[in-house]
């Protein structure tokens, strides 16, 4: 069984910064893309940001130049370094990992619970 736990959520004024982190655990043979996403209230969940394993990473437009993500491959572990935070930044953030199974050949999508980032004005 494979666990994405997030931690780092939290309510922060506009202009702030916070540091989202997900840990991966479980019998788990190799991790592929790993990304994180974000659903504000009646808002469909979007990609913010996606890291592949050798470090090449893409953002959404609305974040480029304010987040930053990374990964520590040994800790199995994707962080989101958020800064310059504005009200619109306010969602619920989802990790997201492509993970091979031990024992399987194929790669699968697997989420975390979601942590809340709230940015007040």
């Amino acid at each position: 069984q494979v666990q994405l736990v997030e931690s780092g959520g939290g309510l922060v004024q506009a202009g702030e910064s916070l540091r989202l982190s997900c840990a991966v655990s479980g019998n788990i043979f190799s991790i592929n893309v790993m990304g994180w996403y974000r659903q504000a209230p009646e808002n469909q969940r979007e990609l913010v940001a996606a890291i592949a394993s050798d470090g090449y990473s893409a953002y959404a437009d609305s974040v480029k130049g304010r987040f930053t993500i990374s990964r520590d491959n040994a800790k199995k572990t994707v962080y989101l370094q958020m800064s310059s935070l504005k009200p619109e930044d306010t969602a619920v953030y989802f990790c997201n990992a492509d993970i091979r199974i031990s024992g399987s050949l194929k790669f699968t999508s697997h989420w975390g619970q979601g942590t809340q980032v709230t940015v007040s004005s």
